[in-house]
């Protein structure tokens, strides 16, 4: 079968980077040196907004701390040069390190945050390393360290901003090559899968608190390596440089350029440098006064990015450029299906689960016991607890009591990560994908766990066999579902029946033994809920076992094998389709006929 194509939401426009490469000709060129140093300075911050790109707008985590990792990159080389002798070079890997420990310590208490006690814990972390620069004797107080050596190269010291270009955008082109084949990724679907779709990338084995961390630190890094160009390219830190209003800048270029848009950290930082650098010279000779003034110039120029561009102004460039190349999907390539049960196994048991939130009790003592191979139904009212059931037994709430068996095994610490790794699957009630990537990118997250190259891997290109693989199953789960003509479009351009369909192929791509589906037909069609019942079946047929939780009575009264109904937190009744349909209990509380 011949290989298809399919648009990558993530891959670098080619001519992007050959503008970006160009750059490299500007001190050849016949420009002011003043030109040339500000492309440096550009370049300098254009990694710290590249870091925040990835922190802030595809891991969905802001942070106005990044100017402190800068400083711990600039005052480490400041340090060892200049107190020990050390030569440039040899500081970077210390540098790095530095920097990596301190986002570990500091990623370690602050990305367990969220929402906006994450912004203002790193708003606090930003003011206290401020003050700490500034306080320590062995970095020169609020005077700072001067004196420091420049790079070498070759013998030939890179004082010259002309000759220090070369070095800046080097590192500026490695970094922005390196981070795109980092999200063109398992790791990459992961990280974009965080932001806001946390509890959906954990039901497929993805450890966000651990995700976090690790693009906490790489953001941190990238900020590293700025920091330790910057000291080099200066000769000279201050605490200045790295306070909380240098933060708040790193941050709006990542904003103007575009939050989500790995070139728009670049066109972000060139804006900001320039507009920073003729402001300072302007504005005080048209007011009369000295002063920071171009801190209100760019507030009222991120008000009219948010209003005008939300998500900044790379989209608006992108427009112009040529479309991404398709991407190839190869066909011929399988992943290899772990053995299913034996049907009739007992596959999972519940025993007395029990869910209190406060006093009031969501589910009071609900059993379940589930044979491999069959279909069961999990009805009930509005309210009755069947959602909550469902996230017993994925581990994405905690048992107030209770105990869960997968294959006679009692699982004790149940958590959406141990759900996946038993091969447990589900969709949501309220359907959780990443609008922003396509159909086929979030099919890809359900078969995280079958992959197992990380993100160094990623970065330098050696997982290509293996995401061949994993986009090759996951565009056989989306034709499997009858939405292969969609398999490029964004998830967020589907309407709400396909985009249930495309959680159902992304559980497939888990290769469950157990399906748990909440209301998988609410919103579709009739033709396409007569599709859905007909895949239900084949699943079956091939040893598959399902879980429904369902409102459409006429859909699950004829697929499933049994029944069991919920009402008030507790199970009322369980047996046969035809025996439920007679039950007064089940009448009365369900189907609203007196008992």
């Amino acid at each position: 079968m011949r290989p298809t194509t399919t648009r990558d939401a993530m891959s670098p426009r080619p001519l992007a980077l050959v503008v970006l490469a160009a750059t490299a000709v500007l001190p050849w060129l016949p420009v002011p040196e003043y030109v040339v140093t500000i492309a440096d300075m550009a370049g300098i911050a254009a990694l710290v907004a590249l870091g925040l790109v990835m922190l802030t707008g595809i891991g969905g985590m802001t942070s106005f701390a990044q100017a402190v990792f800068v400083g711990f990159g600039a005052y480490t080389t400041a340090v060892l040069t200049t107190t020990w002798g050390w030569s440039p070079w040899a500081t970077l890997l210390p540098s790095l390190v530095v920097t990596a420990l301190g986002a570990l310590v500091i990623g370690l208490v602050t990305v367990r945050l969220s929402g906006h006690y994450l912004a203002l814990g790193t708003v606090a972390w930003a003011v206290a390393f401020s003050y700490l620069f500034g306080s320590l004797p062995l970095l020169g107080q609020h005077t700072g360290l001067s004196a420091i050596p420049p790079i070498a190269l070759a013998g030939v010291p890179l004082i010259d901003p002309r000759r220090f270009y070369g070095l800046v955008w080097i590192a500026v082109v490695g970094s922005t090559v390196l981070t795109l084949h980092l999200l063109d990724s398992r790791v990459g679907r992961a990280i974009r899968a965080l932001r806001g779709n946390g509890d959906a990338a954990a039901s497929f084995g993805v450890d966000a608190a651990k995700a976090r961390l690790w693009l906490f630190v790489y953001a941190a890094l990238l900020a590293g390596l700025a920091g330790w160009l910057l000291a080099h390219f200066q000769r000279s830190v201050s605490p200045s440089m790295f306070d909380i209003h240098a933060g708040v800048e790193y941050l709006l270029m990542a904003v103007l350029g575009g939050t989500g848009q790995v070139f728009g950290a670049l066109v972000g930082a060139l804006i900001v440098v320039i507009l920073r650098e003729q402001l300072q010279i302007w504005l005080p000779l048209v007011l009369g006064q000295s002063g920071n003034f171009e801190i209100v110039v760019f507030g009222t120029i991120l008000l009219a990015v948010l209003v005008g561009a939300r998500d900044g102004l790379w989209p608006l460039i992108a427009r112009w450029l040529p479309a991404r190349p398709p991407r190839r999907i190869d066909r011929t390539l399988a992943m290899s299906r772990a053995a299913m049960p034996a049907r009739d196994t007992l596959l999972l048991e519940a025993d007395g689960l029990v869910r209190r939130f406060g006093g009031l009790i969501a589910v009071n003592g609900v059993s379940l016991a589930l044979r491999a191979g069959t279909t069961t139904g999990l009805i009930g009212p509005n309210g009755a607890g069947k959602s909550t059931t469902f996230n017993l037994l994925t581990g994405t709430l905690a048992r107030s009591a209770g105990t869960v068996r997968v294959l006679a095994k009692k699982i004790a610490d149940l958590t959406p990560q141990t759900a996946a790794r038993l091969r447990i699957s589900r969709t949501f009630q309220h359907v959780k994908l990443v609008g922003s990537m396509s159909v086929l990118d979030n099919v890809a997250i359900g078969a995280h766990l079958r992959g197992k190259r990380g993100p160094f891997s990623a970065m330098l290109r050696l997982d290509r066999v293996e995401e061949r693989t994993l986009l090759a199953e996951a565009a056989r789960q989306i034709e499997r579902v009858g939405l292969g003509e969609f398999i490029d479009r964004r998830a967020d351009s589907l309407s709400l029946g396909q985009l249930r369909l495309v959680e159902i192929a992304r559980a497939l791509a888990l290769d469950p033994i157990l399906m748990l589906l909440d209301e998988p037909a609410a919103g579709l069609r009739f033709h396409e809920k007569a599709a859905l019942a007909t895949l239900l079946r084949q699943l079956n047929g091939d040893g598959m076992t399902v879980l429904i939780v369902e409102h459409d009575m006429d859909f699950v009264m004829n697929l499933v094998d049994r029944l069991v109904v919920l009402d008030f937190g507790a199970a009322i009744a369980e047996g046969l389709p035809h025996e439920i349909r007679r039950d007064a209990a089940v009448q009365a509380a369900y189907l609203g006929v007196a008992a």
